[in-house]
């Protein structure tokens, strides 16, 4: 499977901003990942499009034994580094480096929509094992705050057709054969810091913003700066929460 341009460039020169700026997940995603796709000891669980491993904590507190699948290599150098327990693959999510029915739970994290496709179904449905389990997550801004939806009209211009979650283009593949859907989940969430590591940060590592010529991202970012100081609720200095929606979706294996 091609990896989108936007992915190629973008994460490989923005996997520091990614790293800074990306939110955690909440405490009930941690819950989703014990109580729908089981994870728990004993149990092998693989994360395809895993970037720096923003998810791997979370994985890793089930105690479930974490593989970590990313195909960009400043990303999955990144992943390596901080997360050395961690077995990581080179791989793709339709070409995925592991034996037939090798785990009991794939998990896509913030990426699903990158390879929403027939065959990286099948490809995961052919390494999950009898009844495993799917998860598909998402933080989702909150567009319902108007300075989010301001933060977003800037940067949209910017897409080019790059794949996201909030164009619904992911959700085409289902009902995919070998899935039947088993729950779905939404939680409010923030990501708490300042304005430059939660919004500018933020914004810089969006995939097609960082993979922007330099003098086109420095623009973004000008006018990110210059969104956050016109916006009483940000120009303070302090503390910021950048609102989030995370959904959460499972799909069990059958036969």
């Amino acid at each position: 499977m091609t990896i989108h341009r936007s992915a190629a460039d973008g994460y490989a020169v923005g996997a520091g901003s990614y790293v800074r700026g990306r939110p955690g997940y909440p405490p009930e995603a941690a819950r989703w990942l014990r109580e729908t796709l089981a994870l728990a000891p004993g149990r092998d669980v693989l994360e395809i499009g895993a970037g720096t491993g923003k998810f791997i904590p979370l994985l890793r507190a089930t105690g479930a034994h974490v593989l970590a699948l990313e195909p960009v290599a400043a990303m999955r150098a990144r992943l390596a580094q901080d997360h050395r327990d961690v077995t990581v693959l080179d791989g793709s999510a339709a070409a995925i480096p592991l034996a037939d029915g090798a785990v009991d739970a794939v998990v896509c994290a913030q990426a699903f929509h990158w390879f929403a496709t027939a065959d990286a179904l099948a490809e995961m449905r052919r390494v999950l094992r009898p009844g495993g389990v799917l998860g598909l997550i998402w933080n989702v801004r909150d567009e319902e705050v108007p300075w989010v939806a301001a933060l977003t009209a800037l940067t949209d211009p910017w897409e080019a057709g790059t794949p996201r979650y909030r164009s619904g283009a992911w959700r085409k593949v289902f009902p995919a054969p070998g899935f039947v859907e088993i729950g779905e989940r939404a939680v409010r969430h923030a990501h708490v810091g300042s304005a430059a590591a939660v919004i500018v940060d933020r914004t810089l590592s969006v995939s097609f913003i960082a993979a922007l010529p330099d003098a086109a991202r420095d623009e973004v970012e000008r006018q990110v700066r210059a969104l956050i100081a016109d916006t009483p609720a940000l120009a303070g200095g302090g503390e910021i929460a950048f609102p989030y929606v995370t959904r959460m979706f499972a799909f069990r294996r059958v036969d």
